[in-house]
């Protein structure tokens, strides 16, 4: 692809492994496998997984490095794991922090949130394009809105500290639709661009992200985001709504966006 080679991006929730039969993760973890293959993201933001999952994606795509911390510190908790094409994508450095008032604290928590809540980054060197870029990973409070809002406002403090002129991408489940106050704390008060607004092409226009394992119209709109900063434009989004048998890979869809670097730099 060269010079404009197309960056894949996936956000996806892929359930932790707490639910019996049909949606175990024994029996999902094939179809996510199956879905991650065919659409061949060079980048992956997922949400929820628990060490024994990181372990088996590992194993289930082996093509794909990641990066992951439990957000209750080691592998305790559910991670918010980076996983990135090996052969094309290089790590010049990573880190973790909390969604909390001390945001270096391990397992930190300060909005009366019931979950901890954490975010994953990493600064890439993409060998094919020759251009560096952050990936953020998140999972944003499911309750809380002030949790979800507060949350926001760190990680754009904490993006406003990398490196200047490196596009960052945010990836995550954000627990809210996207005409929010947490939403617009990205959009105006990060200066972020959400992907799926900036996009030529649109496909599944009509879905949601969160099927609950039973709804294919995916809920009542997007609650899954990819977002960035920086001289990128997004050709293509995609909710991928597969079912197999009538089986969900996971309670939300996943979101796939096709981003570009822009050569005029």
């Amino acid at each position: 692809m060269g010079k404009n080679g197309s960056l894949r991006v996936m956000t996806y929730n892929l359930r932790n492994n707490s639910d019996v039969p049909p949606n175990s993760w024994e029996e999902r973890r094939g179809l996510i496998q199956a879905l991650i293959r065919r659409e061949k993201p060079d980048i992956i933001g997922t949400q929820e997984g628990l060490h024994p999952q990181v372990k088996d994606m590992e194993e289930l795509l082996p093509e794909y490095g990641w990066i992951g911390l439990g957000r209750d510190g080691g592998s305790h908790g559910e991670y918010m794991t980076i996983y990135y094409k090996k052969e094309r994508l290089e790590i010049m450095e990573y880190d973790h922090f909390w969604l909390s008032d001390t945001p270096e604290k391990i397992g930190s928590t300060t909005w009366g949130n019931a979950c901890t809540r954490m975010a994953t980054w990493v600064r890439f060197f993409d060998k094919e394009t020759r251009k560096a870029f952050y990936h953020l990973n998140t999972h944003l409070d499911h309750e809380s809105e002030l949790a979800r809002v507060n949350g926001a406002k760190i990680i754009n403090q904490k993006t406003e500290q990398f490196k200047p002129n490196v596009p960052i991408i945010i990836t995550g489940d954000f627990n809210t639709l996207a005409d929010s106050e947490t939403h617009r704390t990205f959009l105006e008060e990060g200066q972020y661009v959400d992907t799926w607004l900036d996009a030529k092409e649109r496909v599944n226009e009509n879905l949601g992200t969160f099927n609950g394992f039973k709804n294919p119209s995916g809920g009542n709109g997007r609650i899954d985001w990819i977002l960035y900063k920086g001289k990128m434009n997004t050709s293509r989004v995609h909710i991928v709504n597969d079912q197999v048998d009538g089986r969900f890979p996971s309670d939300h869809f996943p979101l796939v966006a096709d981003l570009q670097f822009n050569e005029n730099e």
